[in-house]
């Protein structure tokens, strides 16, 4: 992270901070205070040390024990200073492709933005590693993966043709499939609404693919063993070129896995939600610097005029 990047979040984030303390004080209190500013018991951490403790421990997944090591606190404030900043963190949204301060939020949020810039979207699914549930509790054969054969929760990564992150979330528990994640989410009813959004998927999606045939392209279907050659080369050759236009959304997933959560996340699965949105809305802060780069056709196009 660039030192421009964490005072950009030093200054959007402290007044979000501050104010849902206060928020909490409020409610704790019932009423408004009853002492001035400033009195009472001050913090070991400034909002500047807890803010980068956060970003240590999601960057590198270091335990609440050796942060407060290195910073010579108590462990039960490294925690209490991660809960109170990762769920601001959270909360922030995607950074939109050239509108600096409008952030996406919601699937719907993406699929206006991108019917209003003409953007083909990517999307594919991920998933990360938890910490199996207890003996005898229920619903613990839900996050077995058929796919990893081990206790996952999947998400979903939405970005455009040059792999910017839009949005990543959607969590599921890993024994759902990739396209009843995204239907479960609504995404069947933004297509309806937006006729005009296009997207490029991989063969988990055939479904949403065959239900929108001139909005989702998926992988052609595999000629069967007695098509002839040219049926098999065809079928190679617009596959290779399917997977080229929508290996970006794979990069996209890669940079999630580059911070330590995301590659098998330990804590308590009920604050994997908030970790994964925290970590996937700081990359999209950094993808959505990257200046926009002119598109190239895929199109097949004759070498010379044969006509003549």
């Amino acid at each position: 992270m660039s030192r421009q990047h964490l005072g950009e979040l030093l200054d959007e984030l402290e007044p979000q901070w501050q104010a849902r303390c206060e928020g909490s004080r409020h409610n704790r209190r019932g009423g408004a205070r009853r002492r001035q500013a400033g009195a009472g018991p001050k913090y070991e951490l400034a909002f500047q040390d807890r803010l980068v403790v956060t970003l240590v421990h999601l960057r590198t997944g270091l335990t609440q024990e050796a942060l407060a090591v290195a910073y010579g606190v108590g462990s039960s404030t490294i925690g209490r200073a991660i809960g109170e900043v990762r769920p601001v963190l959270a909360e922030r949204g995607f950074a939109m492709p050239g509108r600096p301060g409008v952030r996406l939020r919601t699937l719907e949020d993406v699929f206006a933005y991108a019917e209003a810039e003409g953007i083909e979207l990517r999307l594919d699914g991920a998933e990360t590693q938890v910490r199996r549930p207890k003996a005898g509790r229920p619903g613990r054969r839900a996050f077995v993966s058929g796919k990893r054969k081990q206790n996952t929760i999947k998400t979903t990564t939405f970005s455009d043709h040059q792999g910017r992150m839009l949005f990543s979330g959607i969590e599921r528990p890993g024994r759902m499939h990739d396209q009843t994640c995204v239907r479960t989410e609504g995404i069947a009813e933004q297509f309806r609404r937006r006729p005009t959004v296009k997207a490029k998927v991989d063969s988990g999606y055939q479904g949403l693919a065959n239900e929108f045939p001139g909005q989702v392209t998926a992988p052609p279907k595999k000629p069967k063993d007695e098509a002839c050659d040219g049926d098999k080369r065809a079928w190679r050759e617009a596959r290779r070129r399917q997977s080229s236009a929508r290996i970006c959304v794979e990069h996209t997933n890669a940079e999630l896995r580059q911070w330590a959560p995301m590659r098998r996340f330990t804590g308590r699965r009920e604050t994997y939600p908030q970790t994964q949105r925290a970590i996937a809305g700081l990359i999209s802060d950094r993808t959505a610097r990257r200046p926009t780069r002119p598109g190239h056709s895929t199109e097949l196009m004759l070498a010379r005029d044969v006509t003549r």
